[in-house]
């Protein structure tokens, strides 16, 4: 199994839910983050003074997929969540071990349906 983390743009949150739905991905936890990359930060005037913003709003979408799952889900996200401008985002992909349902104490793969 892979954990996949999406960093992606808060307006194309929407549309990747439903993308991941139709292709049969339920389970995600969402989080509202903020961060940088390679935009560059905006100047602004804010009652008179002046500040620079280097932080932007994101979403963080962690997914657990099955092995065989993981090129599929990542282009989806990919396709789905490009604008190809800069900060369209990052997925990360890491391995986990095990994966355990607190409620029925299925474990593995059984445990993410």
């Amino acid at each position: 199994m892979k954990k996949l983390e999406a960093i992606i743009r808060p307006e194309k949150f929407q549309e990747l839910r439903e993308e991941l739905d139709q292709h049969g991905v339920k389970g995600m936890t969402i989080s509202e983050v903020a961060g940088c990359g390679q935009q560059k930060g905006q100047k602004g005037v804010f009652r008179g003074n002046k500040y620079e913003i280097k932080l932007y709003p994101k979403v963080k979408v962690e997914l657990v997929v099955d092995n065989d799952d993981v090129d599929v889900t990542a282009n989806i996200i990919s396709r789905t969540c490009s604008t190809d401008q800069v900060g369209d985002g990052k997925i990360f992909v890491s391995a986990v071990e095990d994966v355990y349902r607190i409620r029925t104490g299925e474990t593995g793969k059984e445990a993410l349906q």
